[in-house]
């Protein structure tokens, strides 16, 4: 019998606990999920990965709170605003938002995160997750225009996803409010309404993006 050219990745070894296992045994998917993850996780961007990555204005982020309750945020910028650090590492930058800051307020307390990268004209998808940290003294901040901090991400692992399911879309425009040189953003109307005027921070004010 042939030897299987397929060798163990230790990349993947973390990416399955219990629950997994229990609904793959189900489904009788061990081996498939196993032989995937052979194939196609890795614990280093590639020069593919990396120019996937670069090519995206946009992706999600899911965090987790101190109690492990996830949310997932979007986040949007000008293309390339995703930066390539090196092969384990990635960062982006925290633009002005609503002053909630779930994501960046999770990862102060469980740095553990997943982005998902998605091309929808066309459809390709690369998932990545890593450990997070927010840093309001990044050097990368002269980089940005109007960035408040940056997040720097530590690969555990990257690999891409099966795009058969992502419908697929057309970019129409690129949103105005994103921070260019050389330009100020207009106001968004939610920071014009009277009842949160007496909240707004100093630097949020309705004058300001």
């Amino acid at each position: 019998m042939a030897e299987n050219p397929v060798t163990a990745n230790p990349a993947a070894d973390d990416l399955y606990h219990d629950g997994n296992r229990e609904i793959q045994a189900t489904f009788d998917s061990e081996r498939l999920a196993d032989r995937l993850t052979q194939i196609i996780v890795h614990d280093e961007i590639t020069d593919e990965d990396r120019q996937f990555i670069e090519s995206r204005d946009m992706f999600f982020i899911s965090t987790v709170d101190s109690q492990g309750r996830p949310t997932v945020s979007y986040k949007g910028g000008e293309v390339g605003f995703v930066r390539y650090v090196d092969k384990k590492t990635i960062a982006y930058p925290g633009y002005d938002g609503n002053g909630m800051f779930l994501t960046a307020g999770n990862i102060a307390s469980n740095n553990h995160v997943g982005l998902l990268f998605i091309d929808l004209e066309k459809p390709n998808r690369l998932r990545l997750h890593g450990e997070a940290t927010v840093d309001i003294n990044d050097p990368l901040l002269a980089d940005y225009v109007d960035a408040k901090y940056i997040i720097r991400i530590t690969i555990r692992n990257i690999f891409v996803n099966c795009p058969r399911y992502v419908h697929r879309y057309q970019k129409v425009e690129q949103s105005e409010y994103v921070p260019k040189e050389g330009c100020v953003a207009p106001t968004p109307e939610w920071k014009t309404f009277d009842i949160i005027q007496d909240v707004l921070p100093e630097n949020m004010s309705r004058e300001t993006s």
